[in-house]
């Protein structure tokens, strides 16, 4: 009995780990498709979680960080949501490829389309948004977005609370694109381009792969050949010897 007591306030205790785990967890996000190197571009994906029991996110807004704009930004069409892309004027132009930027992307903005009961993420669900960016900044290990969430009961959630190095995660943390060094001090390349190398270099392992098993074949081939010839020629010879 004193067993049973034991597992069982166990699993409660697991349980509730796991739920309050679940709860810290459930914000706003970026991760990089691969990696997002210093000075190059790269594909991320904002994940957004919807926290309410009876409300959807229909609105979700991406602040982009002043102190390092960025020229290029692309977002991925998302299935039942309206993309607008805002752009401001810079202070002081970027140079990007040998030209002046004098605008960049301050602000990307989704909203939920459909049906009132259909649209948006519903609750127990998540949606991601991809978008493409470059050049990402050389003098800084990461980039803070300030998220905006928006539900159809007209709720405003601000994720905009930037985390502080050695200190508790804030209540409404902002998320954070994490860079990595460039390779080889060179600029950084978009992991799109990495998985197409990738893709590359299997399809010419794999065109040689082929090429090997074809010449193999042939070889055995004309080698069984031969043995055949060579088997009918001593069977002939051999009933020629025993007709004499």
């Amino acid at each position: 009995m004193n067993v049973s007591r034991i597992a069982l306030a166990g699993g409660l205790a697991a349980s509730a780990v796991l739920v309050l785990a679940g709860t810290a967890s459930a914000h706003v996000s970026v991760q990089p498709q691969g990696e997002a190197a210093k000075g190059g571009y790269a594909t991320v994906n904002f994940k957004v979680p919807n926290e309410r029991d009876d409300a959807s996110t229909i609105k979700v807004e991406v602040n982009f960080p002043t102190d390092h704009p960025l020229a290029s930004v692309m977002p991925q069409a998302v299935p039942g949501w309206n993309i607008e892309v805002t752009r401001s004027k810079l202070a002081k132009p970027l140079e990007m490829h040998g030209q002046k930027i004098n605008e960049a992307v301050s602000k990307v903005t989704w909203t939920a389309e459909g049906d009132k009961d259909e649209r948006g993420i519903r609750p127990g669900a998540f949606q991601q948004f991809p978008l493409s960016l470059g050049q990402l900044p050389e003098d800084s290990d990461q980039m803070v977005f300030k998220a905006i969430q928006t539900y159809d009961n007209k709720e405003i959630v601000r994720w905009i609370e930037e985390p502080k190095e050695g200190a508790d995660e804030p209540e409404s943390p902002a998320p954070v694109l994490a860079l990595t060094e460039a390779a080889d001090g060179g600029h950084g390349a978009s992991a799109d381009s990495k998985n197409t190398d990738r893709a590359a270099d299997k399809q010419t392992a794999a065109d040689s792969d082929t090429s090997s098993s074809d010449t193999t074949a042939r070889v055995l081939g004309i080698v069984g050949i031969v043995v055949g010839i060579a088997g009918v020629a001593f069977g002939v010879l051999a009933g020629r010897r025993r007709n004499a």
